[in-house]
């Protein structure tokens, strides 16, 4: 996705709202719709049955008839590709849509006459029912363009998305490794030595989010003092994850262009991240301390920076089994638990190796990466491949 900074019209944002409400409640009806189903009852209807009662809601509903067909149908096509997604056991079951939370529409069908450029630094796009809505011409859009996703952060923006499929960044073809290590004091260490940490929020800036979550916890729920303080908290938010965001982008797109092959570790960090409260029979313990942990790891960007490696240099991102890599010496290769000191200082007892502990932690990683094969036993990028002895070869001469 290539995504653009909306400016709409208040008018226009009021039109823009209307169109995310009608999203909404199709979603909402087609979750309905799915809870009700039981074993012994009818199956739930399909993305043509839904579509057909679309219409006819249509026709009885004047509120719904006032909105657009294609932002309601797209509503019904995403919930059955995310229903799709859930019986292949990649994502969790389609839940409701809140309003103020997640809230979007797509467009489909666009031509290349939907969008223009205005000015220098101002384009246009053209929304059903809407009309002309000016967004910031950043950079230029993607040729080819047929879909495109306006979407509402909580902090009161709006984006709009081009759906386009971006070339991959080439490999500069010097055989490099780099291991990347993960981590939560370090956002990311390379076995090259260098540190890379994620940008957060500013001391003034964390000490006013302290404030707000403070006035937050006072006010009173349903409250237009509320909804302001919510407001302003989401907007400091907003701009820590553009922040991060910013800095994935810049950081994988120089990592796929100085190296072949990047290793990082396989983390289930869904996993990682799990709140340890338990449950009434079971507390969890430690759970402040948890929690803290799980924001840090959040916060670090771990899973976006690997899925957009993974974007930019496809079929060059190797995953490595995480196992006593923060205890093994990159330099003998002993495994001793007590060699690493603290969090940041690693002294093997073996062969007196001392460095930085994340930075050998990637080492073990590089190294791990070295002795990956691929399906067929040849090297990640390529090359000679161990096949099995070709019969009709032997019985030659």
């Amino acid at each position: 996705m290539s995504r653009y900074r909306l400016q709409p019209t208040p008018a226009q944002e009021q039109a823009l709202l209307e169109h995310c409400g009608h999203a909404r409640y199709v979603w909402n009806l087609a979750v309905e719709q799915h809870a009700h189903w039981k074993p012994g009852r009818a199956s739930a209807p399909g993305f043509a049955e839904q579509c057909r009662q679309l219409t006819q809601a249509r026709a009885e509903h004047a509120w719904l008839r006032g909105g657009s067909i294609i932002v309601q149908q797209q509503a019904l096509k995403d919930f059955a590709q995310a229903m799709a997604n859930f019986f292949g056991r990649t994502h969790r079951r389609p839940t409701w849509r809140r309003r103020g939370r997640g809230e979007g529409f797509r467009i489909v069908a666009v031509t290349a006459g939907d969008v223009r450029r205005l000015s220098r630094t101002v384009g246009g796009v053209r929304v059903p029912k809407v009309g002309w809505v000016r967004f910031r011409w950043s950079r230029a859009v993607p040729d080819g363009v047929k879909s495109y996703h306006i979407t509402r952060d909580r902090a009161g923006r709006w984006h709009v998305a081009f759906a386009a499929i971006p070339e991959p960044i080439p490999a500069p073809g010097t055989g490099e490794v780099v291991g990347v290590d993960r981590g939560v004091a370090v956002s990311a260490a390379l076995s090259t030595g260098e540190l890379l940490n994620a940008p957060t929020l500013r001391e003034t800036e964390k000490a006013r989010l302290r404030r707000l979550l403070r006035k937050l916890a006072r006010a009173k729920r349903g409250s237009n003092r509320r909804g302001k303080v919510k407001a302003a908290v989401a907007t400091l938010k907003a701009r820590e994850t553009d922040r991060r965001r910013d800095w994935v982008e810049k950081i994988s797109t120089d990592l796929a262009r100085r190296f072949d092959v990047i290793a990082v570790e396989d983390l289930k960090i869904a996993g990682m991240t799990r709140s340890a409260r338990g449950t009434v029979e079971a507390p969890g313990g430690n759970v402040r301390q948890k929690a803290g942990l799980n924001r840090g790891i959040l916060a670090a960007g771990w899973g976006r920076l690997v899925e957009r490696l993974e974007h930019k240099a496809p079929g060059r991102v190797v995953r490595v089994d995480p196992a006593y890599t923060s205890q093994r010496c990159s330099a003998c290769g002993i495994v001793d638990r007590t060699s690493r000191e603290s969090q940041a200082d690693f002294r093997c007892r073996s062969c007196g190796y001392a460095g930085n502990a994340d930075v050998n932690a990637a080492g073990n990683i590089r190294h791990a990466a070295g002795h990956a094969v691929s399906a067929r036993g040849g090297p990640p990028l390529g090359g000679p491949a161990n096949r099995e002895p070709q019969r009709d070869l032997l019985l030659v001469g």
